[in-house]
């Protein structure tokens, strides 16, 4: 195991947000229905973490920047930062948590919408049509999922809580 950095910057991403950044560096996230995708750089130890919420974007303006609160969009600001930083997406190690049914349907019929399948179906779409090197997932399920990416070893650690919360409709 790498011992982290003694002056390590620590990043907590709430949902929707996204951070790419260097090798002194541990992002942690916590998760539900969202996922999160990790990219790290093994040559270079950069890489990053989105949070995304959703998908993708309704009634989207193309004029409008992009929003790591949507998969298609947090996507982009990988591609963005791959620019600048002058590397590939074959030259990352992906990984992809995420997609815990947070609530029983039980309550309901067993009617939803299941927007952590939604996510978890489009994360793995993304990741392929990228061109990155997907090592890792720890997708669906029920519960939620605390999430650290260490940027100066690439190790990422997940932790799982299976409690979910009855679904009282809308």
């Amino acid at each position: 195991m790498n011992r982290a950095p003694a002056d390590v910057l620590e990043i907590f991403l709430q949902p929707g947000e996204f951070y790419f950044g260097e090798e002194k560096t541990r992002i942690r996230t916590l998760l539900g229905s969202c996922v999160a995708i990790t990219l790290w750089h093994p040559r270079l130890h950069l890489g990053g973490m989105c949070h995304y919420m959703l998908p993708y974007r309704l009634n989207g303006r193309k004029d409008e920047p992009s929003d790591g609160r949507y998969a298609d969009e947090a996507l982009e600001m990988f591609a963005r930062e791959m620019r600048r930083n002058n590397t590939r997406a074959a030259d990352y190690q992906a990984k992809i948590f995420g997609g815990g049914r947070m609530f029983s349907t039980a309550a309901n019929g067993g009617r939803h919408v299941d927007i952590s399948e939604r996510n978890v179906q489009i994360g793995r779409k993304l990741v392929a049509r990228g061109g990155f090197n997907l090592i890792s997932e720890d997708l669906g399920g029920s519960g939620h999922r605390n999430v650290v990416l260490d940027l100066w070893s690439g190790d990422v650690w997940v932790k799982r809580v299976q409690r979910v919360q009855p679904f009282d409709g809308l």
